[in-house]
């Protein structure tokens, strides 16, 4: 019996659904109340145009909607998904924050949750007040909480403030000390939301670093909501996608992720490896862009390119009037949204363009990118003075083939390049 309890899951979740009231605001007095029942007195309107996510109740809209997903001890998930989708509903259904309108969710773990910034604490209390209350709170006792006490002030780095009320940290501060709290004072599900965007790029690390040992040391379960696709790759053993209030795909991060970059990736207007810009692309009165355009080669406009192959890139743009200083550039970015390397012409423009159409072209060397989905985005600036044309629309393309040594592997190599290196190996050298 004990093994069979041993290998149910620490969460289900079950058809799981909320519905909220999205309505004009109501009578604010008992008044405004009667006077709204008075015959013929017009109602106020109530919004149905959700589309998909309609409520069966006019003014209503589904955040989440029959919902299905069964989560493992020690396992952690990766909930992604665009602003709006219902993933920091779903957290909250499950912290108990609030209950689903359908459906249930079945917890065989104590659960700390990270939800918003100072969730938990008590304004009024210390930090060390709050440390000791939050570990109530989890059903811990004194003296369990006191062998953490040390480990969690170091990781917090908040000890010169521990005897401050908490009303007077800093957004920073306050997340620092509660993911310390949460992380050490061992719950067996661990929930976090994009709260950890707030702490600086230090202590994020830190947090993730964190995170891993936990489960795996622990054998905790973590739910962790995150933009940040590179952190959700590196630390997640399974990854969700959210879309429009359900659980569109589960499974290995890489895959989920790459479905949800394929739907998100900007896209161009035109053909496959051409962008051609209308009038309302960004633009200032001296300069237009007019087109984007990439070519292999053999000179054919494409999308795909094989990784040994260069890359040419093509930029027409109209100057109007004289513009003194401008250059020209070409970013190219991974589908995470990285930089991965920006071309310019200064080196090539006469200090002062004349009116006319322009052309200026790259060769992206054959040999250098890693197989993966990429975009290039142009525009343009006057050095130390301003920027001219900048958030232009991504043209995205892809690089596959065998390419170089490092890539005839099967399995995805990692990183956005992927050069030629001279590498020797020597016995007893």
């Amino acid at each position: 019996m004990t093994a069979i309890n041993a290998n149910r899951p620490i969460v289900e979740i079950e058809n799981v659904s909320k519905r909220y009231r999205v309505d004009t605001l109501g009578p604010t007095s008992l008044a405004e109340a009667f006077r709204a029942m008075l015959p013929g007195r017009k109602q106020p309107a109530t919004p149905n145009d959700f589309g998909v996510r309609n409520g069966d109740i006019p003014g209503t809209f589904w955040s989440l909607r029959d919902v299905n997903f069964s989560v493992q001890r020690g396992e952690i998930v990766g909930l992604i998904g665009k602003n709006g989708a219902g993933k920091s509903t779903l957290l909250k259904l499950i912290s108990r924050i609030t209950e689903p309108t359908k459906g249930r969710i079945t917890l065989r773990g104590r659960i700390a949750s990270l939800l918003e910034v100072g969730t938990g604490f008590h304004p009024e209390l210390t930090g060390r007040e709050n440390i000791f209350l939050n570990g109530a709170i989890l059903g811990m006792k004194r003296w369990e909480i006191q062998a953490k006490f040390a480990e969690i002030v170091e990781f917090a780095e908040v000890g010169s403030f521990l005897d401050t009320p908490v009303k007077r940290y800093s957004s920073g501060m306050f997340v620092r000390l509660a993911f310390a709290v949460a992380a050490h004072l061992d719950p067996e599900i661990l929930l976090i939301d994009e709260v950890l965007a707030v702490g600086d790029a230090g202590f994020q690390q830190k947090c993730l670093g964190k995170m891993s040992e936990v489960a795996s040391q622990g054998g905790r379960t973590i739910f962790f909501v995150s933009h940040n696709l590179t952190a959700i790759r590196a630390l997640c053993t399974r990854a969700v996608l959210i879309e429009d209030g359900t659980a569109k795909l589960s499974g290995a991060p890489e895959e989920v992720i790459t479905h949800y970059l394929a739907a998100t990736t900007p896209t161009s207007e035109g053909e496959a490896g051409r962008i051609v810009y209308k009038e309302d692309a960004p633009s200032v009165d001296e300069l237009r862009l007019t087109s984007l355009t990439l070519r292999n080669s053999r000179d054919e406009v494409c999308a795909i390119f094989d990784a040994n192959e260069p890359i040419h890139v093509e930029l027409r743009y109209r100057v109007t009037e004289r513009l003194r200083g401008a250059r020209m550039l070409v970013s190219l970015y991974t589908t995470e949204g990285d930089l991965v390397l920006t071309m310019t012409d200064h080196e090539l423009h006469k200090p002062t363009l004349e009116p006319g159409e322009y052309c200026t072209r790259f060769a992206v060397p054959g040999g250098l990118l890693n197989r993966r989905a990429y975009s290039f985005c142009a525009s343009s600036d006057a050095p130390g003075i301003r920027y001219l044309i900048s958030g232009g629309k991504h043209l995205p393309f892809t690089v596959v083939g065998a390419g170089n040594h490092l890539s005839q592997f099967p399995e995805r190599w990692p990183g956005a390049v992927c050069p030629r290196i001279t590498t020797t190996v020597e016995l007893n050298p």
